[in-house]
């Protein structure tokens, strides 16, 4: 589990792809200091297992439902990933709560300053569309970021000059993928409303309104 707080932008050494997955090596001299064998490590928002540590490099491997769900496909030498640990019991909560499963991919539509912030404008994935609130949390490629503005076909987070500087954003363009993550107890409301639609409109078993609150 994560709390959308990068790390650390690591820089891709190399990424070996077959028909099993790719085996994918991350140069992280932060993120790699204590960490061992199967260790949970975010790259991009996606939770990957340390396969191995070679001084400050991790690897790790990614299978294929990996590579078809995010952005990790689209990684080659050079690239930058945030990355993020997995939280110890006891730390703070400085973001929101993100497993590290990716729902789905999108495009950057638009980046905008605003004094000394950056709007970034994301193509809204229509059947998803019903997880975003605005004001409300969402990862993108990891990072915890707040809906500014949402739209028919588009949503908005505003960028602060700490985050941009101390993530794989700043390196972001316009049509670029990202990795979303939406948040996880909207999902599991929207799953227990449904199953109490599929059952002729009552809810699932101890299923309360203050539970749904």
């Amino acid at each position: 589990m994560f709390t959308g707080l990068v790390e650390e932008v690591g820089e891709v050494v190399r990424f070996g792809r077959s028909s099993k997955g790719g085996t994918l090596l991350v140069e992280a001299p932060l993120c790699s200091q204590g960490t061992k064998l199967g260790d949970s490590i975010a790259v991009n928002g996606v939770c990957l297992t340390v396969t191995k540590v070679e001084g400050n490099r991790l690897e790790f491997f990614v299978s294929p439902e990996t590579l078809k769900r995010s952005n990790l496909s689209q990684l080659r030498p050079g690239f930058r990933v945030n990355l993020e640990r997995a939280l110890k019991l006891g730390d703070r909560l400085g973001g929101h709560l993100l497993l590290g499963h990716v729902d789905t991919t999108t495009k950057i539509e638009g980046i905008r300053r605003e004094g000394d912030s950056f709007l970034f404008l994301f193509k809204l994935p229509r059947s998803f569309s019903h997880l975003l609130v605005e004001k409300g949390s969402i990862g993108i490629d990891g990072i915890s970021l707040t809906v500014a503005g949402l739209f028919p076909t588009t949503f908005s987070v505003a960028v602060i000059p700490h985050t941009l500087n101390n993530t794989n954003l700043k390196f972001r363009k316009p049509g670029e993928t990202v990795n979303l993550e939406f948040d996880v107890i909207g999902k599991y409301v929207v799953r227990l409303t449904e199953t109490g639609r599929l059952k002729g409109g009552t809810t699932p078993p101890g299923t309360t309104p203050q539970l749904l609150l």
